[in-house]
């Protein structure tokens, strides 16, 4: 039988596809935007995979949730998600972990064990406090700015954070950033560098489609997997000029 990932190897070649094997990846949020991240990691090759998510799966994410259909109504999206994804590669371990990243939470984890944080909540409040504690970590980080209000995928890009403008999800986040900056003397200026996907358009008056949640996640998943690939042409380059 012809190996799963042989297609993947061929774009990406065996040291980068092994690299995307033993990185360690932790991803918040596994609704619009997580759901079709996670599954394209997996997809890619990711076999260390941690799912954070509190909610539960509901009617109204059945038109953009990957993780929703009509048999799993009211079931943990983490728990049906890490399903999902054991069944297209069952080597792989995910952990799915059915909590709210919150100031309750936090401390629960240590970002210094993975190679990636990806940030795929709504939360203002959670989502800044997610952003502050893991940009001063070892582990690379990734965002997702707001998708509702949005039809054109083409619109969609990624840039680092104090570049992103006219999303009022990176609107509010500034400002909560501000007030905690303020309060607790944190220096957030770091994480105007964290690269994120998002869209300035504004096109209805609110809701989601599936083709923008699922551009944003693919793209999350994307920015993973290019940097396993420049972290090994990197190395590579190193140990050639070494010799």
């Amino acid at each position: 039988m012809e190996n799963k990932f042989d297609r993947t190897i061929q774009v990406l070649g065996e040291a980068a596809f092994a690299r995307m094997q033993t990185a360690r990846v932790i991803l918040f949020g596994v609704g619009g935007v997580g759901g079709w991240c996670a599954e394209a990691l997996v997809r890619s090759g990711v076999q260390h995979l941690t799912l954070v998510d509190f909610d539960n799966v509901n009617p109204s994410n059945l038109n953009r949730q990957l993780v929703a259909t009509s048999a799993n109504i009211g079931e943990l999206k983490v728990e049906e998600m890490r399903k999902r994804l054991l069944s297209i590669n069952p080597d792989a371990q995910i952990t799915a972990l059915p909590l709210r990243y919150s100031a309750e939470t936090a401390e629960q984890f240590d970002f210094n064990r993975f190679d990636y944080v990806i940030d795929a909540i709504d939360s203002v409040v959670d989502k800044a406090l997610l952003l502050t504690r893991a940009v001063v970590s070892s582990a690379k980080v990734f965002s997702s700015m707001g998708a509702g209000r949005k039809i054109d995928t083409s619109a969609i890009h990624v840039t680092r954070f104090g570049k992103v403008e006219g999303c009022p999800l990176a609107r509010a986040l500034r400002q909560r950033l501000k007030k905690m900056a303020a309060a607790e003397g944190l220096f957030t200026f770091n994480i105007s560098a964290i690269p994120c996907v998002w869209s300035p358009e504004l096109k209805s008056d609110g809701g989601t489609i599936a083709p923008i949640v699922g551009v944003f996640g693919m793209t999350l998943a994307g920015l993973v997997v290019k940097d396993c690939l420049q972290t090994v042409n990197e190395q590579t380059s190193t140990d050639a000029d070494a010799h």
